[in-house]
């Protein structure tokens, strides 16, 4: 049996020095540790033998091995529980964190980083203040949501700095430097990476110095110095093999096919390319796995390789939906829990009940702010690409017949779900903030009915089901409807219908019930009815169907997939009709759905075909958008009828280009840099120039933009991003000039 002297050999001094050599020699912290551990254990001391644990956590997290890492945590934290002990707990958190957001886990990322925190404030331990603002920066960051991101890092800098631990003020810089880059600020993001690096040199972090390099690097791509970032890319690889940093690697790798792409060496990018591929489908990397996939896509276009170039940009899509469909309410619900934790926090330490009250309110309103900021970059971010490949995939589609047509298609499918999940997401939040109101106009029904039978009758018929439409509603009968919401209505309980359903049919109804008068209108009250005969749904979940994000289990497979938001919307949205959702089930043998509504009659409205109208012709717009490929998509649409157009990459020169010629309509983006659509429309309304009049219609990925009152009044209308062709047409050509 191995012997111990206690007073010559101290756990604690060995996990000490541990710590010091991980930034340069990983093997030899994990060596140190598990002799501590060793001989923790050969003591029974259960403080030591919790944190060489915790310490094996994170040197293990490094290396990639995160299964190993998680298991160590949760074994020190069985320690530290017995103890009591809130840092050690701590400790063990912020590793589990680390672990949950390098493999896309972000919302529990964001709970065991914030649980993290509340203690590390508790202590004032600045030093790992310090590490979780800059894990959080990274969380916000991938969403999007610079602001957020650029607060963490400087809560990050600022804690650092409490205590003058240079490494961590670095491993701030670093991300920091990166946002000012995405800001065009290029001086002031070379001048800051520059400062890591010489940091990074001075204290000997060698792996921190590989994330510098890596960060310099893409300066140099910003700056066109292709050479000079390559070999720093190259260098940081190397760091990063030696250390056995697997995030940093997959970075690595997936930035150098980015340089090698823009280089125009596609064959080097792709080699590139397939290593980011390997090392993050390896450790689950999910960002450098869809942007790889993406990167590939751009590569196969370029070499005309159309079979491919499509299976690549599936995958991404396909990839980007499946962190979308997991995340991203999760990271909106795990913000608004952060808050709310940290507001409890607040309120321990206030002893009026004025100043109590005050608190509350303050964090209600940064929490719903957060949100909105967070929904709006979302929307804006995710819509704007996935505007290019709707609106490109509908202009080709027409144009391809046998194979290529097929996998268009597919494509159009793909993005179509993607579409719809989205759609699910930030509609919910709008009807769960009260912000959505019907607004009606006339419709012919039975034709709105055809339409939906239409969207869904390809899906039923590849499960081989009967998808048919039963009513009482003749051709020449027109309401008063909200077409958009009574669509979603139906739409979320055909596609159930059809998901849930394997044999068998599917019927939508719907038929009027009665004739009653009104003070002005005649009222007829209708009721819609979906029917299937599917798997039917269990009674214990008959309690909870319409809460968001409820999906049973028992018949729940990957197979059917969604968002679990579907019958929450339909729920909320019957309930703005002035109506209630019924249903009746039983397993096996199907289920039905219903509402009753009253809908005012309209006279009948005939509308010809887009396609057979030419309203527009000779017309002219100014089209403001900064992105190329969402402009030279919309040029094309635009030019497909008859529409001259002068494209304005940002809102200055929207306002320079508005001084010169007179334009029949202006479709305005609203997140572009130097000058926002916003800002751009009102200077316009505001001021004597060609267009002051001209009718403006904000075409953006945003849907938070309606909400904003004091711009509502500048627009005509408001039309969503991916572009509605027929919604398009329509809009523009209502304007009465």
């Amino acid at each position: 049996m191995e012997t111990i002297d206690a007073n010559k050999i101290f756990p604690a001094a060995l996990l000490n020095d541990a710590y010091n050599c991980r930034t340069y020699d990983l093997k030899q912290s994990i060596s140190l540790s598990l002799k501590a551990l060793r001989i923790s254990t050969l003591l029974d001391d259960k403080l030591m033998m919790g944190r060489s644990n915790n310490h094996l956590s994170l040197f293990y997290m490094i290396r990639g091995d995160y299964k190993r890492s998680i298991k160590l945590a949760k074994t020190a934290i069985s320690y530290f529980e017995e103890l009591n002990d809130e840092k050690g707990i701590a400790d063990a958190n912020f590793n589990i964190a680390s672990v949950y957001y390098k493999t896309d886990h972000f919302h529990l990322g964001l709970v065991n980083l914030s649980a993290s925190l509340s203690t590390y404030r508790k202590l004032n331990d600045y030093h790992n203040q310090a590490r979780v603002y800059k894990s959080l920066g990274t969380i916000y960051e991938y969403f999007g949501d610079q602001k957020n991101a650029l607060s963490s890092y400087e809560n990050a800098i600022f804690a650092a700095r409490r205590i003058n631990d240079l490494n961590l003020i670095s491993n701030a810089y670093n991300p920091l430097s990166g946002i000012y880059l995405k800001n065009n600020k290029v001086a002031k993001a070379f001048a800051l990476i520059e400062k890591s690096i010489a940091i990074k040199n001075k204290t000997g972090d060698v792996r921190g110095l590989a994330f510098a390099i890596y960060g310099r690097a893409k300066v140099y791509i910003h700056k066109g110095l292709y050479e000079l970032a390559e070999l720093d890319f190259k260098r940081a690889i190397e760091i990063h093999l030696d250390a056995g940093e697997k995030l940093g690697l997959g970075m690595a790798y997936q930035k150098l096919g980015y340089l090698y792409m823009q280089m125009g060496k596609l064959d080097l990018a792709k080699q590139v390319l397939e290593q980011a591929l390997e090392v993050s489908n390896q450790y689950n990397i999910a960002f450098v796995k869809f942007r790889s996939n993406y990167l590939l896509y751009q590569i196969a276009k370029q070499q005309q390789d159309t079979v491919k170039s499509l299976a690549y940009l599936e995958l991404y899509l396909h990839q980007k939906e499946a962190v979308i469909n997991m995340q991203t309410l999760q990271v909106i619900e795990s913000y608004e829990w952060m808050n709310k934790m940290q507001a409890t926090e607040q309120d321990n330490r206030l002893q009026k009940e004025k100043a109590d009250i005050t608190e509350k309110k303050d964090r209600a309103e940064q929490t719903a702010q957060m949100k909105q900021n967070f929904l709006s970059t979302m929307s804006h971010e995710i819509r704007t690409p996935l505007n290019a490949v709707t609106t490109i995939t509908s202009l080709l589609i027409e144009k391809y017949e046998g194979e290529d047509k097929v996998l268009l298609d597919s494509l159009k499918a793909a993005s179509g779900n993607l579409l719809l999940v989205i759609n699910d997401i930030l509609d919910f939040t709008k009807l769960d903030n009260g912000k959505v109101v019907l607004e009606p106009r006339p419709c012919e029904l039975r034709v709105l009915l055809q339409q939906i039978i239409k969207t869904y009758e390809n899906l039923a018929i590849e499960k081989g089901l009967q998808l048919t439409l039963v009513t009482n509603i003749t051709h020449t009968e027109c309401f008063e409807i909200d077409e958009t919401k009574l669509s979603q209505i139906l739409g979320n309980l055909v596609s159930n219908a059809i998901k849930y359903t394997e044999v068998g049919n599917v019927v939508l109804e719907a038929n009027k019930l009665e004739q009653v008068e009104s003070v002005t209108h005649d009222v007829a009250q209708i009721r819609f009815k979906v029917t299937d005969t599917g798997l039917g749904i269990p009674k214990e979940y008959f309690a909870e169907m319409f809460e968001s994000f409820s999906q049973p289990k028992s018949i729940t497979t990957r197979k059917q997939g969604g968002t679990g938001l579907g019958l929450a919307i339909v729920k909320k949205l019957v309930e703005i009709y002035g109506s209630q959702i019924h249903f009746d089930s039983a397993m096996g043998r199907g289920s039905v759905f219903y509402f009753d509504v009253n809908l005012k009659s309209s006279n009948s409205v005939v509308k010809l075909p887009v396609k057979a109208q030419h309203k527009l012709k000779n017309k002219s717009v100014l089209l403001a958008e900064d992105n190329m490929i969402n402009a030279m998509v919309a040029k094309k649409l635009l030019g497909n009828w008859g529409i001259s157009t002068v494209h304005a990459v940002n809102g200055l020169d929207v306002i320079e280009k508005a001084k010169s010629m007179a334009f029949d309509f202006i479709l305005m983006d609203i997140h572009m840099p130097e000058m926002n659509g916003l800002d751009a429309t009102a200077y316009l309304r505001a001021n004597r120039n060609l267009n002051q009049q001209t009718p403006i219609f904000a075409l953006t990925a945003d849907i938070t933009i309606e909400a904003l009152e004091n711009y509502r009044s500048f627009f005509t209308g408001f039309l969503r991003k991916p572009i509605e062709i027929d919604k398009l047409y329509e809009a523009l050509s209502e304007v009465d000039h």
